[in-house]
């Protein structure tokens, strides 16, 4: 029997002390819960993505059944693992899909948060274009109907918003993009990840989200360990920023650990979020291609930590406490500073 399970109920304790104090809301595919409600958390996974493009994306694309059957066990192993809480990251026009992953939440007991945004990574290839002439405060518009709403006719709202920019630097339409996510932002309270990469980029949405009163707070910099000077990822934490290590697996373990080492050495360890990236179901790719599980954060990771020196209080930190903090339903200003 993995060791592991064995200090789910330390964990719990820890997390369920701190249920008093007063918490807000997560949005789940189910509706709204209390943060203290998330329990381990698994920040940035996906269950299906489909890489076609957004002309001609379609949930025809594939058999919601046979999705279901692909991933259901992979959900049910981190739930037996103690996982409570799974961010899935796909974005709208890449496998976005709030009524599969209700069923999939139904079936599995986990709570699972889906998103709004674009991703305009990959050259604006999964954004419309019709869309990328829009302003941000028209984009803007149409991430807060959802919010608002739902999500087309499902009635299931995001629980936090999801961009994606590359490049050397921001083009034009992914400064749109990080404009209408902060504008979203001070109308939602739903966090940003943003699919970012190299610490030039993360610094320039940081900017642009401060000059329209958005606290660093509200920024997730997804997959910030392709970023291979720490001191950037130090400095993004110290100003407030979320640092997301997201490509955990069997390959990298003592790299990531490294980081985590890193960042903790100089005070951030409160800015850390851990995930896989893992996943998915391919519709392109026969029986949806091969399937990454959720698990090696749970098996190998965290033992490794704990056999490092590493707290249970500080795993709770980094599993719980942090995506609690990161993903609540709040608006989080800079202080003394007037936007609208």
């Amino acid at each position: 029997m993995n060791r592991f399970i064995f200090i789910i109920p330390a964990i719990f304790l820890l997390f369920q002390s701190c249920e008093s104090k007063k918490n807000g809301i997560i949005m789940t595919v189910n509706g709204p819960i209390s943060s203290s409600k998330m329990g381990l958390t698994l920040t940035h996974e996906h269950v299906l993505v489909d890489f076609v493009g957004a002309d001609s994306f379609s949930v025809s694309m594939y058999n919601k059944n046979e999705v279901i059957d692909k991933v259901l066990p992979f959900l049910q192993e981190i739930k037996d693992l103690g996982c409570t809480t799974f961010m899935e990251c796909t974005p709208e026009f890449l496998g976005r899909d709030p009524l599969l992953l209700k069923t999939l939440s139904d079936k599995s007991g986990l709570n699972i948060i889906t998103n709004t945004g674009y991703y305009g990574a990959g050259n604006n290839k999964f954004v419309p274009s019709s869309l990328q002439k829009k302003s941000a405060e028209e984009l803007s518009d149409i991430w807060v109907a959802e919010w608002q709403n739902g999500i087309d006719e499902s009635g299931i709202k995001p629980g936090f918003i999801k961009i994606g920019v590359d490049g050397d630097s921001l083009s034009s339409f992914h400064q749109t993009l990080i404009k209408a996510a902060g504008l979203t932002h001070l109308k939602t309270g739903l966090v940003i990840a943003s699919h970012t990469g190299p610490y030039i980029l993360a610094f320039q949405q940081i900017e642009i989200l401060e000059s329209i009163g958005v606290s660093p707070d509200a920024f997730i910099w997804v997959h910030a360990q392709n970023e291979t000077d720490r001191s950037k990822l130090a400095g993004a934490a110290s100003k407030g920023a979320w640092i997301s290590l997201d490509n955990i697996s069997t390959d990298n373990i003592d790299e990531v650990l490294s980081t985590i080492r890193y960042l903790d050495e100089r005070g951030c360890f409160h800015r850390i979020l851990l995930s896989h990236d893992a996943g998915w179901f391919d519709p392109a790719k026969p029986d949806g291609g091969d399937f990454r599980g959720f698990t090696t954060l749970f098996t190998k990771l965290v033992p490794l930590m704990r056999e490092q020196g590493f707290s249970e209080e500080k795993i709770n930190l980094l599993l719980v406490e942090n995506p609690a903090r990161a993903f609540e339903v709040r608006v989080r200003k800079i202080e003394n500073q007037n936007t609208f």
